[in-house]
């Protein structure tokens, strides 16, 4: 039997795949859970195609790039978190980014710029005693620049660099950062790519990781994506500029 555990959880960018699994996961570990997204049909979709105890979630809407609305989205919160997750992510094919700047914009505001504005609105508020815990979703594009896909990778690598410097900020008053560094996942954002089907995890395992974040700062889901993760860190530059 779940147990109320009294927590709340801030879900940002609600509406991914791996974002709508950890509602449901936390909501199983007694978190009350507040979805924020721009999408708020598509989430209340999700909380009654699931049977989800729709008394524990509360949807509210939520523009990552809006950035002038975020002071006021988070007075508003009807309550203030134990934890929360930016899980808003944008991506366009690298080919495009560099042809369109209006693509690679959109990238650097939701994956960075975004995240950015609405973590520091919440690290910063000293009055919310009970806040714990903030993790980020970032992604193994960002570990190394490849040419396949450096545009976004490198909104990636500015996000994980910026956790781990709040991670440092936030040391003292005991509030732990995680950054989830991820590989491939079965998600519509992933839709249509040529993808190794070995790689590919399902949006629930790597919501396990988020939910269950312990002390170590970066969580790199999945063996495979390990060896990967620690391959790329050590690769020397020309070996690197010869991957895709």
């Amino acid at each position: 039997m779940n147990q109320n555990t009294g927590k709340t959880v801030l879900i940002l960018g609600a509406n991914s795949d791996v974002a709508k699994q950890c509602i449901r996961q936390y909501l199983e570990k007694g978190f009350s859970v507040l979805a924020a997204s721009r999408d708020i049909s598509s989430l209340e979709k999700f909380v009654e195609d699931n049977k989800l105890d729709s008394s524990k979630v509360r949807i509210l809407y939520f523009d990552a790039v809006d950035f002038n609305s975020h002071q006021t989205f988070y007075d508003q919160l009807p309550v203030k978190p134990h934890i929360a997750v930016y899980a808003a992510g944008f991506l366009v094919d690298n080919e495009k980014a560099l042809r369109d700047f209006k693509g690679t914009q959109q990238m650097m505001q939701v994956n960075y710029m975004g995240a950015v504005s609405i973590l520091n609105i919440i690290a910063m508020d000293h009055n919310n005693a009970h806040l714990e815990r903030i993790i980020g979703l970032s992604s193994l594009s960002g570990v190394r620049g490849r040419k396949s896909n450096f545009v976004y990778g490198s909104t990636k690598a500015a996000f994980t660099q910026y956790l781990a410097g709040l991670r440092q900020e936030l040391a003292s008053r005991k509030i732990a950062v995680n950054a989830l560094v991820i590989g491939y996942i079965r998600t519509k954002i992933n839709e249509g790519l040529q993808l190794n089907e070995s790689l590919i995890m399902e949006p629930d395992y790597v919501a396990r990781h988020i939910v269950n974040a312990g002390n170590s700062f970066t969580i790199v889901p999945n063996f495979k994506w390990k060896i990967i993760y620690t391959i790329l860190k050590i690769l020397p530059e020309s070996l690197v500029a010869k991957l895709p």
